[in-house]
């Protein structure tokens, strides 16, 4: 049996979007061109799929750069059984153009839909379209692996837990798969994949960088966060091995020639004796490469970070928001911004790169509480920064609230793209004052840049 497994093209108006490996699907600006995450829930499905006998190919359709033609060609090409794309809210309308077409040109094959996307999860939705066969809900390695011996044994699809199908046109959801042990999960299968295209490398780590995962899910009830709400059922954390960590980790820089590691997890730093583990066996095996993490400020300490640093921690992105307390918390983050502020400052003076981001327009914005929030990013002064505006995917905590409070100004998912577009406003502001103060805060960023650069060049001369 063939599977096929897809990350399909997504371009508006000459602009290329961000859907698989992005927990923030957007399309991109030019701050960020050369990023490109790594769409690790179709290589480790197509990972566990060859493991376990399947014909499989996958494609990155996005950072290959290749035309919806192009495509459609390699999957026609293919003659998949089974087609499994991934789809995200913004990108929706995209994706079933998309999916239409492929069922044009492969007429026998089966289509899956799967990712962070509350609108495909519907008995309605599946109803509604004649084109989509499956709906695969929340992680999906093991649901997709289950529905394709299904589908190659010919059984009662009621089996297969975790999916939405049609019989008889009637639309089933079965029961809720249980998480998986991320330990189970196999290695992310990278050969098919244009790996010289991924690109989140933050603080300038060297290149070729390959992305990693170290766990997966978070503890804390981020209203706003999309993955723990909609791919991992609520506040699961699973950590991986340590061991297993740095099996792969140094397999990817001797055996792959990588020359970093970005590990993408949702939080990596969590439950301090595995860090230092992590730690330990980095140096241990002298790996001597610089890795870099996306982490929580606020769970940091000195010895952490100092261990860290000695194993080879380059840079740090940590997500903070907002610099009002009033917001993180009606955002439910659970931060202490200061501690976040001491363990900042501290990462910084030790010589570990920081990249800060944060959003506009949580519960609470006002021209002052983003006025805050700049002025504390210049202070901070970081290697980079990211300012977005929230935007509360179908499906979130932070959807309902608003919805509830009549603070959405769009229901029109391409406009759910926090880049370009805002589809929300506060009591004091509104959507165009949160565009706005997105653009004010890369200017005045820009200028703290040049300023810095310019002091940089003074103090050398």
């Amino acid at each position: 049996m063939k599977v096929l497994l897809a990350n399909p093209p997504w371009e508006v108006n000459g602009k290329k979007g961000v859907r698989a490996g992005s927990r923030w699907p957007h399309i991109k600006i030019p701050e960020e061109e050369d990023y490109m995450p790594f769409p690790f829930f179709l290589a480790q499905a197509a990972a566990l799929l060859r493991k376990k006998g399947f014909e499989v190919l996958l494609i990155d359709a996005i950072a290959e750069g290749i035309s919806e033609k192009e495509f459609l060609n390699k999957v026609k090409k293919f003659r998949p059984d089974l087609v499994v794309n991934e789809v995200s809210t913004p990108s929706l309308e995209t994706d079933l153009r998309i999916v239409s077409e492929i069922k044009k040109i492969s007429e026998s094959a089966k289509i899956a839909l799967c990712g962070a996307d509350m609108n495909i999860r519907t008995l309605d939705f599946i109803k509604k379209h004649d084109f989509v066969d499956f709906v695969l809900i929340g992680e999906y390695e093991f649901t997709l692996l289950g529905l394709a011996r299904c589908l190659k044994n010919k059984d009662d699809l009621s089996r297969v837990k975790g999916i939405i199908y049609k019989k008889q046109n009637k639309a089933i959801k079965t029961e809720k798969r249980p998480l998986q042990d991320v330990n189970k999960i196999s290695w992310p299968l990278r050969e098919q994949l244009p790996m010289d295209k991924y690109h989140d490398c933050p603080g300038s780590i060297p290149i070729p960088s390959v992305q990693m995962i170290a766990s997966r899910g978070c503890p804390y009830g981020c209203t706003f966060c999309a993955w723990p709400q909609m791919m991992y059922h609520g506040r699961n954390y699973r950590a991986r091995n340590p061991e297993d960590v740095v099996n792969e980790m140094e397999y990817l820089v001797k055996k792959k020639g990588f020359k970093s590691v970005y590990f993408d997890d949702d939080t990596f730093n969590i439950g301090r004796e595995r860090m230092l583990k992590i730690c330990r066996d980095i140096r241990k095996r002298n790996l001597n490469v610089p890795w870099a993490i996306m982490a929580r400020a606020d769970l940091m300490d000195e010895k952490i970070l100092d261990e860290m640093k000695s194993a080879g921690l380059y840079a740090v992105k940590y997500g903070v928001e907002s610099a009002v307390q009033r917001l993180v918390d009606n955002a439910k983050k659970g931060l202490n911004l200061k501690k976040a502020e001491a363990m900042i400052k501290y990462t910084n003076k030790i010589g570990i790169k920081t990249h800060l981001t944060f959003m506009f327009g949580l519960p609470g914005e006002t021209h002052k509480t983003i006025q805050k929030t700049i002025d504390f990013a210049i202070r901070m002064d970081p290697e980079s920064v990211q300012f977005s505006i929230a935007t509360p995917f179908p499906g979130t905590r932070y959807y309902k609230e608003l919805d509830k409070k009549g603070m959405l100004v769009s229901k029109e998912w391409p406009d759910y793209d926090g880049n370009l577009k805002c589809v929300v406003k506060t009591e004091k502001l509104s959507s165009e004052d949160l565009q706005n103060a997105v653009k004010e805060a890369y200017k005045r960023w820009s200028e703290h840049r040049k300023n810095r650069f310019k002091n940089e060049t003074l103090q050398n001369t």
